[in-house]
């Protein structure tokens, strides 16, 4: 299950979507995210899915895999989908006992969970497309107007790069303990939902130690190569936009407009 979550993975390639400047893919990223919770229609998320579709094709990235990122959440889109059918007042679509289904609540419901996906799909393309250097770069680089003010941008900018490399690092490493204590005996599949959470905590220490082991690794490996933060510092590959970002930033930013204020 772990294995397939997308969202800190990097899928190396030489497309026009990789060959972008970091800062311009951090911006469409937060552009489209911001889209998302102005539109408020069907039609509105299923264009944006289908920018999200020629992004991912263009950038060579296999469709299955991409979509295998929201396997891990169906259990919160199924939930998310019920409250909102269950808790909105409206026209009757069906009654589950004392609890009332309206066809409205199943509107708002598949509103959230189509923005839900979306939103995983958008988040998962920046780092399938985008090297762990030249992400932390184009962080720093938004940072940057920040150090006026005593922010340390840079710092920043490597702990949250390395923060969210490390997801799928420590997915994989939370499968692994959980396949040791399967074949342990331990039982996580079945019993109700209360059961196979609690079946879960005795994964916490040895994750949690494996964490702290691999934190320490890192920092060993960063000191001994000398790293002293961002004072000082320079670059093999200074950051430059090109003609085919301002192109792709016009080109995103006037579709989720058009699409916020027509759809």
């Amino acid at each position: 299950m772990f294995r397939n979550i997308t969202i800190g993975q990097y899928f190396p390639g030489e497309s026009p979507v990789h060959r972008l400047d970091p800062r311009t893919k951090i911006f469409l990223t937060l552009v489209m995210v911001v889209g998302l919770f102005f539109i408020e229609s069907m039609m509105g998320y299923a264009f944006i899915a289908a920018l999200a579709v020629v992004i991912i094709f263009t950038a060579g990235l296999p469709l299955r895999f991409v979509l295998r990122g929201i396997r891990p959440l169906v259990i919160i889109l199924i939930l998310t989908f019920a409250l909102h059918l269950f808790l909105n007042e409206g026209r009757t679509l069906f009654t589950l006992g004392p609890l009332v289904a309206t066809y409205e609540g199943a509107y708002k419901g598949l509103l959230m969970v189509s923005r839900l996906i979306l939103l995983i799909l958008v988040t998962s393309l920046l780092t399938l497309t985008t090297s762990p250097i030249a992400l932390t770069d184009g962080v720093e680089s938004f940072l940057s107007p920040f150090r006026r003010i005593g922010v340390p941008a840079h710092e920043l900018a490597m702990m949250m790069t390395i923060a969210l490399r490390f997801v799928p690092t420590l997915l994989e490493e939370t499968e692994k303990i959980m396949k040791a204590q399967m074949a342990r005996g331990a039982d996580f599949e079945t019993g109700n939902v209360f059961r196979r959470a609690k079946s879960l905590v005795p994964l916490l220490v040895p994750l949690f130690v494996s964490a702290f082991r691999r934190a320490d690794e890192l920092a060993t490996a960063m000191e001994a190569r000398c790293y002293r933060g961002g004072k000082g510092r320079t670059r093999m590959r200074e950051l430059e936009m090109a003609f085919r970002d301002y192109v792709a930033i016009g080109v995103t930013v006037a579709i989720i407009c058009c699409i916020a204020v027509y759809l």
